[in-house]
């Protein structure tokens, strides 16, 4: 990395008056311990790529550090948005997806178990450098080539088998709905998240349900992923709300809820 771009970025504001490139989005809810090395490295690497860009840190009502923190950094091209109270990790993306300004928009998770150099791969599938052009690039830890390290066994089982529901209760074929990091178009975010009803962990279930109602193209993206220390994800208990939710997305459908 040329230190040069980073301080660049850091301290020089990008055009108010044209849409930046790529827009990043990370959900935060208490992570003081993570959110500052996954800012450097996100930094690090996109600064080098050549374009504007701006990252949006969509706190969840955090308790500790969290924006304290960010806000400590001096970034220009950073912004925090606050919540009053925890809303949940899809009501967090939700508002940073709507927030951003970006031509391309993508959501990362704040503990960067999916490398942020997996973008260029996402990125090629929908801005036109590769055909099929694609509305959404979403990382698969599923898909052939991918690469899962330190994944527990009760993860692995959780993420089977949810998969297997989502494919015959859902009828949506992409293999892997669950891995926080997808890249939208800017109109498919703005249509999808503002449609998005569910605020918990099953958004992104919902959204990629949306995407196939409205017939967006999403190509699957096979990642590099690291289970990283301190993930809040409780697999017993997710599983649980998840079931839940694909029924509720299936009755909002037949409620006319995801009209077109």
């Amino acid at each position: 990395m040329a230190y040069s771009n980073y301080q660049r970025w850091k301290t020089t504001p990008i055009s108010d008056t044209a849409a930046p490139y790529l827009s990043v989005i990370i959900p935060a809810y208490n992570e003081a311990e993570r959110i500052v090395p996954s800012i450097g490295a996100i930094a690090s690497h996109i600064c080098d790529l050549g374009f504007d860009w701006e990252l949006i840190i969509a706190d969840d009502g955090s308790k500790d550090e969290t924006v304290a923190l960010v806000e400590g950094l001096g970034l220009v091209n950073a912004r925090v948005l606050k919540a009053p109270k925890n809303g949940g990790k899809g009501s967090a993306v939700k508002r940073g997806m709507l927030a951003a300004r970006g031509k391309y928009r993508l959501f990362a998770d704040a503990d960067n178990s999916t490398p942020i150099e997996e973008v260029t791969r996402l990125l090629a599938k929908i801005d036109g450098s590769q055909t099929p052009r694609y509305d959404i690039a979403i990382g698969s830890r599923a898909a052939e080539g991918a690469q899962e390290s330190n994944k527990s066994l009760l993860r692995r089982i959780f993420s089977g088998g949810l998969r297997m529901m989502v494919k015959y209760v859902l009828g949506i074929n992409v293999r892997d709905t669950q891995c926080g990091f997808k890249l939208y178009t800017a109109e498919a975010a703005e249509r999808l998240h503002k449609a998005q009803t569910m605020m918990g962990f099953s958004f992104d279930l919902e959204v990629l349900y949306l995407a196939a109602k409205y017939g967006y193209k999403v190509a699957e993206v096979a990642v590099a992923w690291v289970d990283a220390p301190g993930s809040k994800v409780n697999p017993t208990k997710e599983a649980k709300r998840f079931i839940k939710d694909m029924a509720a997305i299936k009755r909002n459908d037949w409620r006319g809820a995801y009209a077109a």
